[in-house]
């Protein structure tokens, strides 16, 4: 692990880092907030998976978490969305897809599989670098993430729920596999077989009978993609269906922004820290 930069935030430390990805084939950066009690105890960890086009950085410097984080005692990881580096594999020109467009899963479909193994990176490389090197209690984790990293944090936490003690997303994609602007993605990254698909779709994975205790999601209702692409009633039926307690909360004349994420991310924190005890 090596360092890019650390400036001192609300008593704590937020910092910047690059490690050498054996999963992704490259260097991989990620954020990574300490409160001020990891000077004397080990504290919980809250990941932050973000979005379509983002870096670890969008979160970081608009996402408004560092204040209530130092309060809470909440160490905050924000990872990258895909793999970088000009040998690796990408459609420069489709926003939706390759290098920016991960969506937190193991290709495998060439030539994405040789580097876009997200799952396996956030899942796997960066907890263990997380544990070695920061005052982190991995006992007690959380995840939460915006549009297609909501989509991540809502599959990773039905496939893992002994890991993490709590999940939220603003405005997540919650079922990618019919979605206008995941369904290309998937097929591409894990090929024509839709039964692979499911085990990334939070809809179908609780179908097939994946649980979690409960989720909180945020959704604007000014969302240009709320129709098309986010569709959070389908994830709402899902989790009546399953007995799964879902707080969706409308949130009228908010759009996808970061405006919207930053308004709310005060209540997501809170959310996870009251798991987390």
């Amino acid at each position: 692990m090596k360092i890019v930069s650390e400036a001192k935030a609300h008593g704590g430390r937020q910092g910047v880092y690059t490690t050498s990805s054996q999963a992704c084939g490259c260097d991989m950066t990620f954020a990574v907030f300490t409160p001020p009690q990891a000077k004397e105890q080990l504290c919980p960890v809250v990941w932050y998976l973000s979005g379509l086009t983002c870096t670890h950085a969008n979160v970081m410097d608009k996402g408004e978490y560092r204040r209530l984080a130092a309060e809470l005692g909440l160490i905050i990881v924000c990872p990258d969305v895909s793999p970088r580096g000009d040998h690796v594999p990408d459609e420069p020109d489709n926003w939706q897809f390759g290098k920016g467009a991960g969506f937190y899963l193991d290709a495998t479909e060439a030539p994405w599989a040789s580097h876009y193994r997200m799952e396996t990176h956030i899942l796997e490389e960066l907890p263990a670098l997380i544990a070695a090197h920061f005052a982190a209690d991995m006992g007690r984790q959380s995840v939460m993430g915006h549009s297609m990293g909501g989509h991540g944090a809502l599959t990773f936490a039905l496939k893992n729920p002994e890991r993490f003690k709590s999940c939220s997303a603003f405005a997540p994609i919650v079922q990618p596999s019919t979605a206008d602007w995941s369904r290309p993605a998937l097929a591409k990254y894990l090929g024509d077989d839709e039964s692979l698909w499911r085990r990334h779709d939070a809809t179908l994975l609780i179908a097939d009978g994946a649980r979690f205790d409960a989720f909180l999601v945020d959704q604007g209702t000014a969302d240009g993609f709320l129709e098309t692409g986010l569709r959070p009633w389908l994830l709402g039926q899902a989790c009546t269906d399953a007995g799964i307690a879902l707080t969706l909360r409308m949130q009228e004349g908010y759009d996808h922004s970061y405006n919207f994420v930053s308004t709310f991310m005060d209540d997501h924190l809170a959310w996870h820290a009251e798991r987390l005890v």
